[in-house]
């Protein structure tokens, strides 16, 4: 029996997914929000946990795994992604996501990526393949995605510096580089280029 853990949001989309993978023999599924996540019980070890990319709370899960270096991990991530945002494919594969589904995918690709990384294997949706490829040429480093997803939230550069203990200086030049590595006008369009591609 696959133990999965679907986490979103938007409750109706929720409670229809939920149904329909509950109805399969082979899967016991429970779901939560991202807030209720956060005040539950780990699951158990095995557990398959199901994401949808687009959705806040797993940016917060992303951000937090990766700064979990070393960690071994116990659930097999399987991610729901649009097609067209090779940004969120680099932070789940960052979150160590094993499998990958288009979000246009029909509901028997979805549960072959879950009992795919229940067994321990990998999955990725032949629609997503494209976007694997655009997302390994993201020409940003981390510390400058962390900058611009900073900038992106309002933050000016005196509270960007004081938040990643940085020099103003070094702040700006980061932005500069932004804007340069991503053929922006200008600091509002390299966020505009980086939240259309899904990089923040």
């Amino acid at each position: 029996m696959i133990r999965l853990l679907f986490v979103h949001d938007d409750t109706l989309l929720r409670c229809g997914l939920t149904s329909l993978l509950g109805a399969e023999v082979d899967i016991e599924i429970s779901s939560l929000s991202w807030e209720a996540l956060t005040r539950a019980e780990p699951p158990p070890p095995g557990t398959v946990r199901l994401a949808d990319v687009t959705c806040p709370g797993f940016a917060r899960y992303a951000d937090e795994t990766v700064r979990q270096t070393g960690a071994e991990d116990e659930h097999g991530l399987v991610v729901l992604a649009p097609a067209g945002r090779p940004g969120l494919l680099t932070r789940a594969f960052e979150a160590r996501a094993l499998g990958y589904v288009s979000k246009e995918a029909p509901p028997e690709r979805l549960l072959d990526a879950i009992r795919a990384v229940a067994k321990g294997g990998r999955y990725v949706d032949d629609a997503l393949a494209y976007d694997f490829l655009s997302a390994s040429r993201m020409p940003l480093t981390p510390r400058e995605l962390r900058v611009l997803a900073l900038a992106a939230d309002g933050a000016p550069v005196p509270e960007i510096a004081g938040e990643l203990w940085l020099a103003e200086g070094t702040v700006r030049n980061y932005l500069a580089a932004v804007i340069r590595k991503t053929g922006a006008r200008n600091r509002v369009d390299a966020i505009r280029i980086a939240r259309s591609a899904g990089w923040v």
